[in-house]
C-alpha cells in the first residue's frame, strides 16, 4: 500500500466514486451491520501499488480504514480467496505477527458486485526501491530488513492449531503441486524461446528437498507488502492472498531472491538490494536460521524456485503486453527481465 491516490470520491462529497466502490450502498451495508461505527459522510480512494486485489482508503470524520476486492471482473461464484484473507489476518491478530485489526467481511457480492473485507487502516510506509530505502539511512535500512526477517519468523512459529488455521491448507505433497502449478502457467504462457527455461524447470524437479514441519506460510513475502513505521520497524503485513499452509522455506527463498535479484533499467519491477545498509541475502538467510531453528543448507533450492516463479510471472505480464491485452509503466521492458531470472535461478541451484 501506498499514500498515493489516483481518484478520490465520497458519499455525499460531489465526487465519484472510485471504480469498484459504491459509497452509498458500502455505507448503507455497514450501517445494518455495524451500526455506529460509521459517523459522518463516507470517503474513499484507491491505494495504489497492490497486486491483483483492489485495495481503497475509506474515511468517515476521523475514523480510517482500508477495504479490499477482487479486481473489477471478477467472476468466481464464491467469496473463497476474500473470505481466505480475512479469516488468516482475524486468526493472527493475537500472535506476535503484526496484522492489521479486522472489521467486517461481506460475502455477498450483491452489495458492491463482489466480496469484499474491511479492515483497520494502520500507518505506515511501503518501501519497494533503494532509492527510498536510502533516505532512512544505512543503519535503519539494516533494522528494517532484520525486522522483516524477525517477522518472517514470528509468522512461522505459529501454531496453526492454535489460532484456529489446522485447515487453512493442504502442505503434504505442497512442493510438488507449487511445481506443478507453475509449470502449467509456463506452458500457457509460451510465445518466444527462453532458453534454459525448461532445464530450469527439470533441475528443480529434480532436486526437490524435504520440506521441514509445515507453518503458516505467506506466499507473497517481501518488503513492499509491509509497512514500516516511524522508527523502521514492522507495522504490518499485508496481501495476504496467496498464504496457505506449506513450507515455510518458500517464504524465505523469495526473500532472499527478491534481496538480490537482477534489475532492468526502467522496468517496474524495482530492487532494494542496492541501498545503503541493506544486508546481503546470505546474512538474511542466517538470522532466520539462527531465529527459527531450522535447517536452511537447501536454501538455494527455495531461492532457484523463486526465480522461476517470478520468470513465469514475467512472461505472463510480458505475452500479455505483446497481444495488447495489458498497458503499464516499463512493461515494454518486462520481457528483458525474463531470461535473466532464469539464468539466475540456474546459477543459484549450481552454487547451492
Amino acid at each position: 500500500m501506498t499514500e498515493e491516490t489516483e481518484e478520490t470520491g465520497g458519499a455525499g462529497s460531489g465526487r465519484a466514486d472510485p471504480p469498484g466502490l459504491d459509497l452509498v450502498r458500502l455505507a448503507a451495508h455497514l450501517e445494518r451491520e455495524r451500526p455506529g461505527l460509521v459517523t459522518g459522510p463516507l470517503r474513499a480512494d484507491v491505494i495504489e501499488g497492490g497486486r491483483s486485489n483492489l485495495t481503497y482508503r475509506v474515511e468517515a470524520g476521523p475514523s480510517r480504514w482500508v477495504l479490499r476486492r477482487p479486481p473489477l471482473g471478477h467472476v468466481l461464484a464464491t467469496a473463497h480467496d476474500m473470505a481466505r484473507e480475512y479469516r488468516v489476518i482475524r486468526a493472527l491478530r493475537e500472535t506476535p505477527v503484526p496484522v492489521p485489526r479486522t472489521v467486517l467481511l461481506c460475502e455477498d457480492p450483491e452489495v458492491l458486485g463482489a466480496p469484499f473485507y474491511l479492515m483497520e487502516h494502520v500507518p505506515g510506509v511501503p518501501y519497494r526501491s533503494s532509492a527510498e530505502l536510502a533516505a532512512l539511512g544505512p543503519p535503519r535500512t539494516r533494522a528494517l530488513m532484520l525486522s522483516l526477517v524477525d517477522t518472517l519468523v514470528a509468522l512461522h512459529r505459529v501454531d496453526p492449531q492454535d489460532v484456529d488455521l489446522g485447515s487453512f491448507g493442504r502442505p503434504d505433497g505442497f512442493l510438488e503441486r507449487q511445481l506443478r502449478r507453475w509449470g502449467k502457467q509456463l506452458e500457457a504462457s509460451r510465445n518466444r524461446d527462453l532458453r534454459g527455461v525448461d532445464e530450469l524447470h527439470e533441475a528443480l524437479a529434480g532436486s526437490m528437498p524435504h520440506s521441514p514441519e509445515p507453518a503458516v506460510v505467506h506466499g507473497d513475502f517481501r518488503l513492499d507488502n509491509v509497512l514500516a513505521d516511524e522508527e523502521g520497524r514492522i507495522a504490518a503485513v499485508l496481501d495476504w492472498e496467496m498464504s496457505t499452509l506449506g513450507d515455510p522455506l518458500t517464504d524465505l527463498g523469495l526473500l532472499a531472491m527478491y534481496s538480490g535479484h537482477p534489475d532492468v533499467p526502467g522496468s517496474p519491477l524495482t530492487s532494494v538490494h542496492d541501498a545503503p545498509g541493506h544486508p546481503d541475502p546470505a546474512e538474511l538467510v542466517e538470522r532466520y536460521a539462527a531465529g527459527s531453528g531450522r535447517d536452511v543448507s537447501g536454501i538455494g533450492w527455495y531461492t532457484a524456485f523463486a526465480y522461476f516463479k517470478l520468470a513465469v510471472i514475467l512472461e505472463g505480464i510480458h505475452y500479455r503486453w505483446k497481444l495488447g491485452q495489458t498497458v503499464g509503466h516499463g512493461f515494454d521492458r518486462i520481457g528483458d527481465l525474463v531470461p535473466l531470472f532464469i539464468d539466475s535461478g540456474l546459477a543459484t541451484l549450481q552454487e547451492g
